[in-house]
């Protein structure tokens, strides 16, 4: 019995020593793995770099990194790179836990691994961002779906072509509203007919000599015809079918192109199909001597009836 001796020396410690059951040695090197590997990676140069650079990455454009990365065989970014580029702190289990003492390994081993385990998971979810979370789910052609196939979420290049390209969509589009509103102010405006006058002068008598004038067949369709003892007009249009005759100065007539209607000087009908001399114009002297004009006012000769060709304003004296 080791009670037996009462010095109490080497032989009661050595048996306290033998009676206690030693931990076993496999236990230690799992929680000093947990502690002593980096949970969040190591930082490259390069993202130290873009660090040092001040400007915050999002998560769309740290998961199009790691896809270009995956591309080009590069090494994928650690959960401290991430964390580092989103500006965001280090978590405090997985940057300082302490190493464990000799006597607390057996209860310390099974506390690191659940701090271990959220870390990595908190990583995981830094490092996914956007593409783990909207994978399969936005619309084609949204930010969203970029960020999830891996592309940064990019406008278009500001270069001259995309700004000429531009310009000529805004001009396409400012000359089509333009237009649509002429258009509909256009809308209100009365539908007006725009005719020459019928009434106008053509001049003084000592313009006009003996026989067929035509100068204003043109511009009025009137012919001046002036006789030894008057002057009228001649309104130019056939009595058949309304047809504007010829003047024949080598014939002495007037000839119808259409039908083959003749009219001598004076405008009487005399072959063809005419039924009736061509009509006479209104003629006053105006006030400062000239000859007015109102083709809106005609004088006729009426098959089988009196002849109008010798009222007032029908002619004016020679």
């Amino acid at each position: 019995m080791p009670w037996e001796r009462g010095d109490g020396g080497s032989s009661t410690a050595t048996t306290v020593a033998t009676s206690v059951p030693a931990a076993p040695a496999e236990s230690a090197p799992p929680a000093a793995a947990s502690a002593s590997a980096p949970a969040s990676g190591v930082i490259s140069k390069e993202v130290a770099k873009w660090v040092a650079e001040g400007k915050k990455w999002s998560k769309s454009a740290i998961a199009a990194e790691q896809a270009r990365r995956g591309r080009k065989g590069l090494p994928a970014l650690t959960d401290a790179e991430v964390t580092a580029l989103l500006g965001e702190p280090v978590a405090p289990a997985a940057a300082a836990a302490p190493p464990p003492s000799p006597a607390a390994k057996p209860a310390a081993a099974p506390a690191a691994r659940p701090v271990a385990a959220a870390a990595s998971a908190a990583a995981s979810v830094a490092r996914g961002g956007e593409s783990t979370r909207y994978v399969g789910t936005p619309a084609v052609g949204t930010s969203k779906a970029a960020a999830a196939g891996g592309v940064a979420a990019v406008g278009p290049e500001d270069s001259e072509i995309n700004r000429g390209r531009r310009r000529f969509a805004w001009t396409a589009v400012a000359a089509f509203l333009t237009a649509w509103f002429l258009a509909f102010f256009r809308f209100f405006l009365p539908r007006t007919l725009f005719e020459p006058a019928t009434s106008f002068k053509i001049g003084y008598k000592a313009d006009y000599g003996l026989g067929v004038d035509t100068k204003w067949q043109q511009k009025y369709r009137i012919w001046v015809d002036r006789t030894p003892d008057r002057i009228f007009v001649i309104y130019a249009r056939c009595t058949h079918l309304g047809c504007t005759p010829d003047w024949k100065p080598s014939e002495n007539k007037f000839k119808c192109p259409c039908h083959g209607s003749g009219y001598d000087s004076e405008g009487v009908n005399f072959e063809g199909p005419a039924p009736r001399p061509m009509d006479r114009a209104h003629v006053e002297e105006a006030p400062d001597g000239q000859i007015l004009v109102d083709v809106s006012k005609l004088y006729q000769w009426p098959k089988g009836q009196p002849s109008q060709f010798n009222d007032d304003g029908a002619f004016l004296p020679g």
